[in-house]
């Protein structure tokens, strides 16, 4: 059985398993900036327009190419969805679950992330 985006939120709140990655302050408005989580790349991207969710943590490794680029990706909406295209390849991601538009059979894995205070917290499990 998979757990939603809130029940993972609500166990990581009860466990306290939140990792500082970087300062608020690091992120680059409407871009990305990959951080470290436990040996994996994990690219954060910071839209402060967005309505919703701002912060989204999905991971760096493009399944397409091989290669850690999808925080160099580009940011844009298909069909409202947020997602970001893969510099390589231009495929796209979507940011809320990883999942590609293209090829339904890649996905990305991604994290819950949250501001506190200055700090720019990641959930250590991630969400798929």
């Amino acid at each position: 059985m998979s757990l939603s985006n809130t029940q993972r939120m609500a166990a990581m709140e009860n466990t306290g398993a939140w990792q500082t990655v970087c300062a608020q302050q690091d992120l680059v408005d409407n871009s990305g900036v990959v951080v470290w989580l436990d040996g994996a790349q994990v690219a954060l991207f910071y839209l402060p327009d967005a309505e919703g969710q701002t912060l989204f943590a999905i991971d760096n490794h493009d399944p397409q190419s091989g290669a850690n680029v999808i925080g160099r990706g580009l940011i844009g909406s298909i069909k409202g969805d947020l997602v970001v295209a893969s510099p390589i390849y231009k495929q796209h991601f979507r940011l809320e679950d990883g999942s590609c538009l293209e090829y339904p059979q890649q996905r990305l894995r991604v994290w819950p992330v949250r501001l506190n205070g200055g700090a720019v917290e990641v959930g250590t499990l991630s969400i798929r």
